[in-house]
């Protein structure tokens, strides 16, 4: 077999299912295991991910009026690795390369063409049927894979199961404000939360801030789609320069303000998602030792880190 993964949480299923020796390409996001970042890269983002949260926003809006794919396929590098199979997925234009466009190269580049795997994650039950339908067109049991997670899902459940479910916002885009979709709010009832924004199973909705404010939760967690802590945490400061609304919510003022690793753990459909939901555990109802704190998540503080506090 020679796979080519051309998103992350694929990327990282093939890894889980122990088939890493036969990825020979990857996206240009794809970045765990570490191992990977050795591969070829076979697509390209057409807009700078340098920008502010709000020209990133802006921009992508331009490329899908113009019906323009926010990302090319290196479609030279595709050809040359001669792949048996492809990995993609057609829940979001945003996420990866478009479904269209790569069923377009593959009838253009190869005779015969490779198998295309299209992955559909909407809910955490379609996360794990993808990680079946991987396994099983690429020769591999599921089986102790997705025993492994549903386990420590199990043991999630049963730390919270007696304690007081709180009130939970999650953010996954600062400037303009968006709440978090698809998977995300099953993961916050697992871990003992209650959503207050955002639909389990439906695309990440834009939100006003007058609603953020008339729910004013008792948690906020920020996991912009595809920053990392120091990315997020950059972004975050600049927005409560730019809207002092921040300033009024009770989780800042509470010091229930929290962010989290979105671009690692929470936007990634893939086995990872069972370490988001142990730090949303974490966050909600800390054990005595986190494994997490300080690499997946940490309190946010509108102080720099010299501890002075921030001219807002």
């Amino acid at each position: 077999m020679r796979l080519v993964s051309l998103l992350p949480s694929a990327t990282e299923i093939v890894a889980a299912l122990e088939l890493t020796p036969f990825l020979v390409g990857r996206s240009h996001e794809c970045d765990y295991p570490p191992e990977v970042k050795t591969l070829p890269v076979c697509t390209r983002a057409r807009l700078d991910t340098q920008q502010s949260s709000l020209a990133i926003d802006r921009a992508v809006q331009d490329l899908l009026r113009s019906a323009l794919g926010i990302y090319d396929l290196e479609l030279a590098t595709l050809q040359a690795l001669k792949p048996t199979h492809i990995i993609t997925q057609d829940q979001c234009d945003v996420c990866a390369v478009t479904f269209a466009e790569v069923q377009g190269a593959i009838a253009r580049l190869f005779e015969p063409p490779p198998q295309l795997i299209s992955l559909q994650p909407h809910c955490l039950e379609d996360v794990w049927q993808d990680i079946r339908r991987v396994g099983l067109a690429l020769g591999v049991s599921p089986d102790p894979l997705l025993n492994s997670l549903h386990t420590r899902i199990h043991a999630c459940q049963a730390w919270v199961s007696d304690r007081p479910r709180r009130q939970v916002a999650t953010i996954e885009w600062i400037d303009p404000l968006m709440a978090s979709g698809n998977w995300v709010p099953e993961l916050i009832a697992l871990a003992g939360g209650e959503n207050v924004l955002g639909t389990a199973g439906k695309h990440s909705p834009y939100i006003e801030w007058s609603t953020l404010l008339a729910i004013d939760p008792e948690v906020i967690i920020v996991m912009p789609c595809g920053f990392d802590l120091e990315r997020s945490r950059q972004e975050l400061d600049q927005a409560l320069h730019t809207y002092p609304q921040w300033q009024q919510l009770r989780a800042l003022q509470t010091g229930q303000l929290y962010i989290v690793d979105g671009n690692a753990y929470f936007n990634r459909p893939g086995p990872r998602l069972v370490d988001s939901l142990e730090i949303l555990v974490e966050i909600l109802h800390p054990p005595q030792e986190p494994k997490f704190q300080g690499m997946g998540w940490q309190p946010y503080s509108p102080f720099p880190k010299d501890g002075t506090p921030s001219q807002l």
